[in-house]
């Protein structure tokens, strides 16, 4: 779902999906440049999904998009093994450092699960400083080691600091 920004927005949505017994069983939510922006990974009974994607593809009155997809739950066996990491990379900056870094963990068949950046002002100058957050999980084959060195070094290469830790929740 996005559209423009306003107060109680997320209010009215849970509202609408309280009405047809739709739970929210995980969400990302955000603001980006006076917009408003959300994924939600719904369940509801069957017989009210209808019902539901309708009511959701009646929000764009209020100029709201809403895209619709009906998923399944086996994609998690596809990774069992597979190890969670949390990823931090921060620095000035500069176009290319989020292609540079994903082009990297997709060349190691490394499958990003989440990921935030964002840029702030450097406290003293105001140098734009960017900043990613990343939980990624490898697969189990991987030479643990080896991809973390060589995650640091594309990270040298675009002038970013990478950070690497075991991922506990």
């Amino acid at each position: 779902l996005t559209g423009a920004d306003r107060i109680g927005l997320v209010d009215e949505i849970t509202e609408l999906l309280l009405q047809y017994q739709a739970n929210v069983e995980a969400s990302k939510m955000a603001h980006l440049g006076g917009e408003f922006a959300a994924i939600l990974l719904l369940s509801l009974p069957q017989e009210k999904s209808s019902s539901l994607s309708q009511a959701l593809n009646g929000l764009d009155k209020q100029g709201l998009s809403v895209v619709i997809k009906e998923t399944t739950s086996g994609t998690k066996d596809s990774y069992a093994g597979w190890l969670p990491y949390q990823l931090k990379v921060y620095g000035a900056d500069h176009e290319g450092i989020i292609h540079h870094i994903t082009h990297y963990l997709a060349q190691q068949g490394i499958n990003i699960e989440s990921m935030d950046t964002f840029m702030a002002p450097a406290p003293m100058s105001g140098t734009p400083l960017f900043t990613m957050s990343a939980i990624v999980i490898i697969p189990p084959k991987l030479d643990r080691k080896g991809w973390k060195q060589a995650l640091q070094q594309t990270g040298d290469d675009v002038n970013v600091n990478c950070e690497i830790h075991p991922y506990t929740g």
